[in-house]
């Protein structure tokens, strides 16, 4: 059963990380379309096969998005920055997190000079290379405006760009309009239209989805942390509630999805060492209703009700729509749960994380004001050691995987000074 698109995997990625650098991914998403109209023009590559390089083109400086945000907003005092840490972690979160594993070396080389590049045994190089050269046309014509000159950069050719790429760009450019597309916004039809024909089995889905939910933690690691257990606690409830396999995987959706619209709450308030007071805490709760903004028409309105509910309570005193229990399913109440459990567990600025007394004495008030789901609440007290012995093995395995990506971030920023 299909919950999202192909093309919304990519538009829905694509919208998260305009939340945590909208500058960035702008410009990633003009890198993509020049790149584009240079393959298209080319005409090697059949229209599924265009739409996997759209993505990775547009995407192909995710790694940049740890980069500190004022660097980036300099972009042309970026391009001029050592580049190969970014490069590399790009490339990682390609290689094992997303299907297209294929073509991360492409990221891994696009700041890579041509007469280096040349020599590289890699199907996928020309591709690089066009990318090098589209980045240096979007970052210069955005800064230079009318003194932009595209011949600026064929002094290069043969040495730090393909002379090929470059000769092709200037063709297309011509042919297509390119630069003033870019300038009008005209460009972002012909992207649109170019991702319809990307396909994705759903476990391909799944695995961008997760990418996804590791790329949260640019802007802060705790948001992987709490998406993992959260996601673990709702597989262990729904298994001892004989849950069906739909609705199992409907509660997956939901809860690796359930905090995204917490990218746009100011770190200042995220991160305070202390109780939020009351108006801070009406800006957190705007975190649902970004949520609706990014994934609405993306998922099916059954999963999007999972993640847009899991902060209503049973009794209508939940946010934001203040549903009741009869209103509701029951993969909104087991995430409810989960989610609650796992702000209790999990360490906050201002406070540790609570013991397993504490956790049920006050699941056990939750349930008893009709807040949280009783039978919910009363199945997870009495599986507790059994299902977070389980979530922290599970959630283990799962987060060596993001610490692997981030040490082996540490250590090229270190070796290159980044």
């Amino acid at each position: 059963m299909e919950y999202i698109k192909s093309r919304d995997i990519f538009v829905l990625m694509r919208n998260t990380l305009r939340l945590i650098h909208p500058r960035l991914m702008e410009h990633g998403s003009r890198v993509a379309y020049m790149v584009y109209k240079m393959l298209e023009d080319r005409g090697v590559y059949e229209e599924f096969e265009l739409a996997d390089i759209v993505m990775v083109a547009t995407l192909h400086d995710i790694g940049a998005y740890k980069t500190e945000a004022g660097v980036l907003n300099d972009m042309l005092r970026y391009e001029s920055r050592d580049s190969r840490a970014h490069t590399i972690y790009g490339y990682l979160f390609f290689k094992y997190l997303s299907p297209v594993e294929d073509l991360a070396k492409v990221i891994m080389y696009h700041h890579m000079d041509w007469e280096q590049l040349r020599k590289m045994e890699y199907e996928y190089k020309d591709i690089a290379a066009y990318i090098n050269i589209a980045e240096k046309m979007d970052i210069y014509f955005s800064a230079m405006g009318s003194q932009f000159n595209m011949q600026m950069f064929h002094k290069q050719a043969g040495t730090r760009l393909s002379e090929e790429g470059l000769n092709r760009f200037y063709e297309v450019a011509r042919k297509f309009d390119i630069f003033t597309k870019l300038k009008t916004g005209e460009y972002k039809a012909e992207l649109e239209r170019i991702i319809d024909y990307m396909i994705f089995s759903n476990e391909g889905k799944k695995k961008f989805l997760e990418m996804l939910m590791y790329c949260t933690g640019f802007r802060d690691e705790q948001f992987v942390v709490d998406s993992i257990t959260t996601i673990h606690i709702c597989e262990k409830l729904a298994g001892r509630l004989m849950m069906t396999e739909d609705m199992k995987e409907r509660l997956y959706y939901g809860a690796l999805l359930h905090d995204i619209g917490m990218l746009v709450i100011p770190k200042e308030i995220t991160d305070a060492p202390r109780r939020l007071n009351s108006e801070e805490i009406k800006k957190v709760r705007l975190h649902v209703n970004a949520a609706e903004k990014v994934l609405d028409n993306m998922l099916r309105e059954d999963v999007l009700s999972i993640v847009l509910g899991h902060h209503e309570r049973c009794d209508g005193s939940g946010y934001p729509k203040r549903l009741r229990g009869q209103q509701m399913g029951q993969e909104q109440k087991v995430l409810q749960v989960a989610d609650t459990i796992t702000g209790m567990i999990s360490k906050r600025p201002y406070r540790e994380p609570l013991s397993k007394e504490k956790v049920i004495e006050a699941l056990n008030e939750e349930a008893a004001m009709d807040r949280l789901d009783r039978p919910i609440v009363s199945m997870f007290i009495n599986y507790y050691d059994e299902i977070m012995q389980s979530v922290e093995t599970e959630s283990a395995e799962v987060m060596k995987m993001y610490q692997m990506l981030n040490s082996q971030y540490a250590l090229v920023s270190k070796r290159f000074k980044m």
